[in-house]
């Protein structure tokens, strides 16, 4: 159709003007600028500390000694970052990193993940979505997309497309937006950030392995899940499967880091 084919050419101009790759080879589209990123990660960590009480003490520096210890093994300029760490009371197990550098750790997470290893592998995953610029991907196609449905809207006016027909064409083209293209970025940077997450865990000396453990707490811990391909994450299983992929370069790197000294004890 003429307004399908006026979309398509908008998203490949905006994907020609900012295109880029991420650390593990795949290309991203970025419209924002890391100064952008940096104030939108800072204005959101701020509302989330207004929102929720913070825990000190032990939790904090338990969860501090571990992201010291990942943030140290990651590539200088991010290592430069002044980052900055809060525990939450918060039952949810859940866990956030934020461009300019912020972490933030819900006191559910630390009942599921039982030991420094498994906390590593959730603070390595969240540390990976911001080396991977995913905030930035997310909204740049975001934004992409909604350049696209306003465009193909006025071209479906221009055909003489009106009415009820007009609705039920732009219906379907955000369900195939959100289904075919938004959703799988979101799983597609859940499998990344876990890439890039046991790497950076094995590389700061915490044994990846505990990865797939805490992913079995998880199940064991949360209740059903939507059909994968109505969901920003993959299934459990899924995850698990990946990880088990990448496992064997991981324990290396692993290896490799306890052999040069790098063994945390956070407690």
């Amino acid at each position: 159709m003429r307004w399908m084919h006026c979309l398509a050419i908008g998203a490949l101009g905006l994907a020609l003007a900012a295109c880029t790759t991420s650390p593990t080879g795949r290309s991203q589209l970025m419209l924002m600028s890391d100064d952008e990123l940096d104030q939108m990660g800072a204005k959101a960590f701020a509302q989330y500390q207004s929102n929720r009480p913070t825990v000190s003490g032990a939790p904090l520096r338990y969860v501090q000694c571990i992201t010291d210890a990942v943030v140290r093994v990651l590539p200088a300029e991010a290592r430069q970052e002044n980052w900055q760490v809060r525990v939450f009371k918060d039952d949810s197990a859940n866990a956030f990193a934020l461009p300019g550098g912020y972490v933030g750790v819900n006191t559910g997470l630390l009942d599921i993940a039982t030991n420094q290893d498994q906390v590593a592998s959730v603070i390595g995953h969240e540390i990976g979505h911001v080396l991977a610029h995913h905030a930035n991907e997310r909204a740049s196609t975001q934004s992409a997309t909604q350049i696209g449905m306003t465009m193909a809207s006025v071209a479906a006016a221009a055909a003489g497309i009106q009415g009820a027909n007009h609705d039920m064409a732009m219906s379907a083209l955000g369900m195939g937006a959100q289904y075919g293209v938004q959703l799988p970025f979101s799983r597609s940077h859940e499998r990344e950030a876990d890439e890039i997450g046991l790497q950076l865990m094995a590389q700061a000396g915490f044994d990846p392995r505990a990865s797939i453990d805490l992913w079995h707490n998880m199940s064991e811990a949360g209740g059903g899940q939507p059909p994968e391909w109505m969901s920003t994450h993959p299934s459990h299983g899924n995850r698990i499967q990946g990880l088990q992929a990448n496992m064997e370069t991981a324990l290396a790197s692993y290896r490799q880091a306890r052999q040069s000294g790098r063994t945390p004890h956070c407690q």
